[in-house]
């Protein structure tokens, strides 16, 4: 029997209360007639020794009613097992997920991965479903719940525990939330195959490290029944610091060693130390520079100097607990050769000739060095003299020579910028669009045109859209050239002045594109060649001609590298940091098997062509990320152990009041109590009344 309320019990100690009144010393039961009692002294009856006990059934009878009453008030009942759960006995689902990413090369975090992991699949019935998955950047099934379900029911866990012990982690980054994606949306696609059995739980092995990317988890619409149980695994110690290149935005290609170059420095925010060194790694005569980064936060630094004929490539931190996030890799590429070619009759030297500002425009930087060529405009022009040229600029001069392979360039796909510098240009500027009998003519003198109209959505004015840059009303035209654009096909105004001419048309030509400026940035035409627009509208024409690429040198673990722009016609292949080498064919664009951290090279290439490619600097920040983290994105957690708990004890105590109040045993024992106290009071009414009754004589 058990009792609803058993702190009732304690009313059974009434009990003591009968037998207390009746060993109490009662008064004489014989009379006698006394004159006076004003000189004697009350004294109350005492309890001694020498009392006995009277009327013990009667005693018991109240005694009987106070035993009663505590139970009848402490709700008892019979008690029964508990209905079992309907899906009780029914096999669960399970999507174990096991972290691969950089961060758990740490010290022993992959043994401890390996050893939760077991214990997870060991503790697996017969009837439940296991899907195992590892996951870094991307999600890798090792087991599905079809390959589960056809092994041998007492090998299943050895066998899954055996393919993951096979594995390593790796040098990607974390994206926990895709991993969380999956793992539903395999409960998901189960379900559709029927597979629809028990409750669905999610186990998340992982050091929960700060830096794992959480991306999609927030409006994640959660499939209901899904359960996410997280088993963190920590490190023995935590200090942890890592390196990444600074690229500043206007260079983006890659970092360098001059003192431009730096390097940010991260702690974690639980590490155990501040002070840190970055040297170079096999350069003589490089000098360690020391660095000093609080617990969270980070520090940005100059590259330590290296010697002038040294070519550094592996910078190295020291000071922490893991060496796994302590080398960043660096390659110096070569600045790219840029070639334009200018077909007109200017002198090199003449301010009032187009060449002279188009030969200052260009400057040679790190990333590319620009090479303006010109020919005269009349001077023959061969294919071989347009090999390797990435724009063709004709001069208002142009002669009739050039012109067969100026179309041959533009119909293979190259772009020709046309400047009508004259009206009689027309002609030519005709044969090359395909418009036979273009004419033009000069635009009546008087006063000054201005750009009036500008296509910002253009991608030659795209740079220049945001409203500090979109004025172009300084800049004074002072000749241009009415074209009638009617005859030109096709033609789009990219920019109009403000009488409505056209300034600037673009022209589709079979592969290639020809531009159209209706007047020279020569002094002597405008006063573009002045203005501080000048020289981005140039790198804008020659961006969208092809001759400026984004010069990529410095990758990240994962990421994808275009190999086509390196040798697009025949294969190419590119040896890893370990010395293996992967052969793409001639139609691949694209190297993806950058999945370690190195110096890699394109040996198909004479000279190579090599590139770096880093780890993720998040996963450098290896502190423990709060698991509210993951509630407050909306992820369906397995409530604390705590918690658990008192939903078992409510769940036990509502099912005690169902019993208790089916049965209502409390009842029958305040009846009981009842009858017990009116037998009592009779009785004790009857022995009164025979104590009162005086004896014979």
């Amino acid at each position: 029997m058990s009792f609803l309320a058993p702190f009732f019990l304690l009313g059974a100690i009434a009990v003591a209360l009968p037998i207390v009144f009746h060993l109490i010393r009662r008064t004489s039961k014989e009379r006698m007639t006394f004159s006076s009692l004003m000189f004697l002294q009350p004294t109350p009856p005492r309890v001694t020794r020498r009392n006995r006990l009277e009327n013990i059934f009667l005693l018991l009878l109240r005694c009987l009613v106070l035993c009663f009453l505590a139970l009848g008030f402490a709700r008892p009942f019979f008690q029964k097992p508990m209905v079992p759960d309907q899906k009780s006995g029914v096999g669960h689902k399970i999507v174990l997920l096991v972290d691969t990413s950089a961060s758990m090369r740490r010290q022993n975090l992959w043994s401890l991965a390996l050893a939760k992991a077991e214990a997870v699949l060991r503790k697996t019935s017969p009837s439940d479903q296991v899907a195992l998955f590892t996951f870094d950047q991307q999600t890798h099934s090792l087991v599905s719940f079809d390959q589960w379900s056809s092994m041998n029911a007492g090998e299943r866990a050895v066998l899954a525990a055996q393919r993951l012990a096979e594995l390593k982690p790796g040098w990607a980054t974390t994206h926990l939330g895709n991993a969380l994606i999956t793992a539903a949306e395999a409960f998901a696609e189960a379900d559709k195959q029927g597979q629809n059995i028990g409750a669905r739980r999610i186990v998340l092995i992982t050091d929960l490290q700060e830096g794992g990317r959480l991306d999609g988890l927030q409006g994640y619409d959660w499939p209901r029944g899904i359960e996410v149980e997280v088993e963190p695994i920590k490190a023995a110690r935590p200090t942890n610091a890592g390196l990444q290149w600074v690229v500043d935005a206007d260079d983006s290609a890659r970092p360098d060693t001059d003192p431009g170059a730096r390097v940010r420095v991260l702690n974690t925010a639980n590490s155990k130390r501040e002070q840190f060194q970055i040297r170079w790694v096999g350069v003589t005569g490089s000098v360690p520079l020391d660095i000093y980064v609080p617990p969270g936060q980070s520090r940005i630094v100059p590259a330590p100097g290296a010697p002038t004929n040294a070519t550094p490539e592996r910078l190295l931190l020291s000071g922490d607990d893991d060496d796994f996030d302590n080398t960043i890799y660096l390659v110096q590429p070569k600045p790219e050769q840029v070639n334009i070619l200018f077909l007109g009759g200017d002198l090199e030297k003449d301010p009032a000739a187009l060449l002279y500002y188009l030969k200052r425009a260009f400057q040679q930087t790190r990333r590319q060095v620009v090479q303006v060529n010109s020919r005269p405009a009349d001077a023959p022009l061969s294919p071989t003299n347009l090999v390797g040229v990435h724009l063709l600029i004709a001069g208002g001069d142009l002669g009739d020579n050039p012109l067969p392979a100026a179309q041959k360039f533009l119909s293979d796909g190259g772009t020709v910028l046309f400047v009508l510098t004259n009206a009689l240009a027309a002609r030519l500027l005709g044969r090359l669009a395909g418009a036979d009998n273009l004419n033009a003519a000069e635009a009546p003198a008087g006063g000054y045109a201005m750009f009036g109209r500008i296509d910002f959505e253009h991608p030659l004015f795209a740079p220049f859209a945001d409203p500090r840059y979109s004025d172009f009303t300084k800049i004074h035209f002072w000749k241009h050239r009415r074209l009638d654009t009617d005859k030109l096909s096709c033609a789009r105004i990219v920019a109009r002045f403000d009488n409505g001419d056209a300034a600037l048309i673009e022209l589709s030509r079979g592969k290639g594109r020809l531009l159209v400026l209706t007047s020279g940035w020569n002094p002597g035409d405008s006063q573009l060649a002045l203005s501080s627009k000048f020289v981005p509208l140039l790198y804008s024409v020659l961006e969208q001609a092809g001759g400026i690429r984004a010069q990529v040198s410095h990758y990240q673990v994962g990421d994808s590298v275009d190999v086509a722009a390196l040798s697009p016609a025949q294969p190419v292949t590119v040896r890893k940091p370990d010395g293996s080498e992967v052969r793409l064919s001639a139609g691949e664009t694209r190297f993806s098997q950058t999945d370690l951290p190195g110096i890699y090279a394109v040996t198909s290439l004479q000279p190579a062509v090599r590139f770096a490619v880093n780890l993720d600097a998040a996963e450098s920040r290896t502190a423990p990320m709060p698991v509210e983290e993951l509630l407050r994105l909306g992820v369906p957690m397995k409530p604390p152990e705590i918690e658990l708990t008192k939903q078992a004890e409510q769940k036990r105590r509502l099912h005690n009041a169902e019993l208790e109040n089916q049965q209502k045993l409390w009842r029958w024992l305040i009846v009981a109590a009842l009858v017990v106290l009116l037998f009592e009071t009779w009785l004790a009414g009857r022995l009164t009344r025979r104590a009162l009754v005086p004896g014979p004589g």
